[in-house]
Formats: structure tokens, C-alpha cells, sequence
């Protein structure tokens, strides 16, 4: 069973940083794409960034140049760093994979079939 478990969140001021982490177990995506979706109270779940097997990358324009997703194939990992955060960026914070192929950089949640918990993000002002 296949299963992803994100950590790192937390309440910064704005301007602060944030790691997130998020471990897969079960499977190895390694080749495959991941992606970092956020969702805030009363908004539709949005797509941050995602990764490709390859290593390319694509972002939203909100959050360009701001937030960089890598990822350790060793420790089957992905990460999101998140510099410069803004109030606009309280979300909880999800990854996800199994995108549907060739959907990986339009940062759509319904391409994605498996999603972790999970973990909230808090920016004040």
C-alpha cells in the first residue's frame, strides 16, 4: 500500500522560510512525477509545483522564484523549500503522485491519484 506523509509545516512570519518533506512508502517514484498542491479554507486545491523523473520542474506563478521542489531518490523523499512566505500562503500543504501521463506540469489536482494528509502552513503578517 502505497502511502505519503508530509511534515515540515508550521506558523512563520512573513518573509520566513519552510521545508516541507514528504516521504513515500510502499512505492518507488523515483522516475515518476510529484507535485505539492495547497488548499486554504474555502478555496479550490491548487497546484505549487511539481517534478518530474527527469528532474524538470514546473511552478505556479504565485509562487515562482519563491518555493523550489527537489526531491532524494535515496531516501524517497520530495521536498518543498518555501523562501519569502506571504500570508497568501497559508494553506494546508499536500503532495501527491500517480499524475496521469503527460499531465505532470499542468498542476491539476484531478490528474493526481495518490495524496498524502497532509500539513498545514501558517504566514502572519
Amino acid at each position: 500500500q502505497v502511502q505519503l506523509v508530509e511534515s515540515g509545516g508550521g506558523s512563520v512570519q512573513a518573509g520566513g522560510s519552510l521545508r516541507l518533506s514528504c516521504v513515500v512508502f510502499g512505492y518507488t517514484y523515483s522516475s515518476h512525477c510529484m507535485g505539492w498542491f495547497r488548499q486554504a479554507p474555502g478555496k479550490e486545491r491548487e497546484g505549487v509545483a511539481c517534478i518530474e523523473g527527469d528532474a524538470s520542474t514546473s511552478y505556479a506563478a504565485s509562487v515562482k522564484g519563491r518555493f523550489t521542489i527537489s526531491k532524494d531518490n535515496a531516501k524517497n523523499t520530495l521536498y518543498l523549500q518555501m523562501n519569502s512566505l506571504k500570508p497568501e500562503d497559508t494553506a494546508m500543504y499536500y503532495c501527491a503522485a500517480d499524475a496521469t501521463y503527460g499531465f505532470c506540469g499542468t498542476l491539476e489536482a484531478t490528474e493526481y491519484a495518490t495524496w498524502g494528509q497532509g500539513t498545514q502552513v501558517t504566514v502572519s503578517s
